[in-house]
């Protein structure tokens, strides 16, 4: 029997499908495709964020229950969509003085996003994998794009060993859950796993469990799984370690998200103390080795590792206690949405940045508060934000992480206690770049022009940290209702 599919349900991933096969025509027929691929991407993207804001409310399943488009679904696909806006507007002028791969550039990213707008709705194993390849395969190549460049030819190859490396591993955990549960449907396997298990196949679930989170571990960038980042988003095009630091990592915590809170969460006992030992390891040695940087893609990098191990605490959290579990959702949900605003503003500086600098080094941005106001205390604002210090945007998502962290308890308080600390250690080169701005004389005393789309991007963003410092409900009050935990 033919099921009927719900074209309304996948619009938005239509529209963006329908855009990428029109910017590969540009590419291929169109004499200044240069100049006609970004706006003709940007309008593709923006009219899936329509498609996807008509979806609000909707609690919709096609494909044998295999993509689901609910309330979690829609907040992810609109969070999505949004970054997809403001990294095409970064990336604009960017690409343009460079003067080459623009078209290359536009199809691969909107590949990448595809496959964060499909993920939240993947509720099977191999949907949630075809996504997350969408998500990387792109990104090996945007890695390498600059061909000229060694640095960026170094940064696809370990990205792609690394990559592909991760996909095996994570590919054979989910060969081994088919083969305990005979399914691949999310919310099957985790009825399959809530039953008591023969003890040979228990033991093959709990194998499985580890080799799928291993293989997100590489894709989020956790410790001991780290080091392909700092080289690929210094090799990077500045937009594209905006993307990989944004949306990629986004994508991954969704599907984390939605495996351990959905399918695994019979199994918490197992993986909980797991994430434990990633969570500290990944924040200290992101902190303590960023302490060391004196190039700010790199520093940024180790941020984003260093921000992993905050984010993955709540899945350390998690006991039997359903109402604990919905904070403890929520607070890793609105984590992730409050760091993408903060990095990708801070991200959006330094490519304004990149076109007086090629090495992006921490003394590059020596007195630009004097050259570039606005940008100085953009970056002031995400670096303070990114530390955790009130009252900006950060502060709040630390906060509820912490509040979760306490009110579970045990393992609970002494993860609260190392995030802390973390934090405290972080001020010091979350610093330093407002430092090098503030206080230190400006190696050139012409005016700094910033890009007008750079400089909106990172207006928006600045204006939404503050803002969510402010009143942080317009945050806040989404995640708790878009939970998966109880369903």
């Amino acid at each position: 029997m033919t099921q009927a599919i719900d074209f309304h349900a996948i619009l938005p991933e239509l529209i963006l499908s329908g855009t990428i096969v029109l910017v590969l025509l540009v590419d291929a027929f169109v004499e200044r495709r240069s100049w006609v691929a970004m706006p003709l991407g940007l309008l593709g993207v923006v009219a899936a964020l329509v498609a996807a804001l008509s979806l609000v409310g909707a609690d919709r399943a096609t494909f044998d229950g295999a993509f689901r488009v609910d309330d979690f679904a829609v907040l992810f696909t609109v969070f999505s969509l949004a970054v997809a806006v403001l990294v095409l507007a970064i990336s604009l002028r960017y690409f343009r003085d460079v003067g080459r791969y623009q078209s290359e550039y536009y199809f691969l990213l909107l590949t990448s996003f595809l496959g964060c707008v499909m993920m939240p709705s993947a509720r099977d194993l191999l949907v949630l994998f075809i996504a997350l390849e969408l998500v990387s395969a792109p990104g090996f190549l945007m890695a390498a794009l600059r061909k000229s460049s060694l640095r960026s030819n170094e940064a696809g190859l370990k990205f792609f060993l690394i990559g592909v490396l991760s996909t095996a591993v994570m590919l054979y955990g989910m060969s081994l859950m088919y083969g305990v549960t005979g399914t691949t449907n999310l919310q099957e396997i985790g009825v399959a796993l809530g039953r008591d298990l023969p003890a040979g196949k228990e033991t093959l679930a709990l194998a499985a469990i580890l080799f799928i989170t291993v293989g997100f571990g590489f894709k989020v960038s956790a410790v001991p799984f780290q080091f392909w980042a700092p080289d690929t988003y210094e090799g990077s095009p500045v937009p594209v370690a905006a993307f990989l630091a944004t949306a990629s990592k986004a994508a991954g915590f969704t599907g984390l998200l939605q495996l351990m809170f959905v399918a695994f969460a019979a199994e918490y006992a197992f993986w909980t103390p797991i994430f434990a030992v990633l969570s500290i390891l990944t924040m200290t040695i992101g902190n303590f080795v960023a302490l060391q940087q004196s190039q700010a893609v790199r520093l940024l990098a180790y941020s984003s590792i260093a921000q992993a191990g905050y984010m993955l605490l709540p899945f350390a959290l998690v006991t039997a206690d359903v109402g604990l579990n919905r904070d403890v959702f929520a607070a890793a949900t609105n984590y992730l949405l409050i760091y993408a605003v903060m990095t990708l503003g801070a991200f959006a500086v330094v490519t304004a940045v990149a076109r007086e600098s090629r090495t992006l080094a921490i003394s590059d941005f020596a007195g630009l508060a004097r050259r570039a106001p606005l940008m100085a205390v953009a970056m002031t604002v995400f670096m303070v934000s990114l530390a955790g210090i009130p009252p900006m945007g950060g502060f709040w998502a630390k906060f509820l992480v912490f509040r979760a962290a306490i009110d579970r308890g045990g393992i609970g308080v002494l993860l609260a206690v190392a995030m802390v600390l973390n934090s405290v250690v972080s001020i010091w080169y979350y610093l330093a770049i407002p430092r090098a701005m503030i206080f230190q004389e400006p190696e050139r005393e012409r005016p700094f022009a910033a890009p007008a789309l750079v400089t909106g991007v990172t207006f928006l963003a600045m204006v939404a940290v503050l803002a969510i410092g402010v009143y942080p409900e317009l945050v806040t009050h989404f995640p708790p209702l878009s939970t998966l935990v109880g369903r």
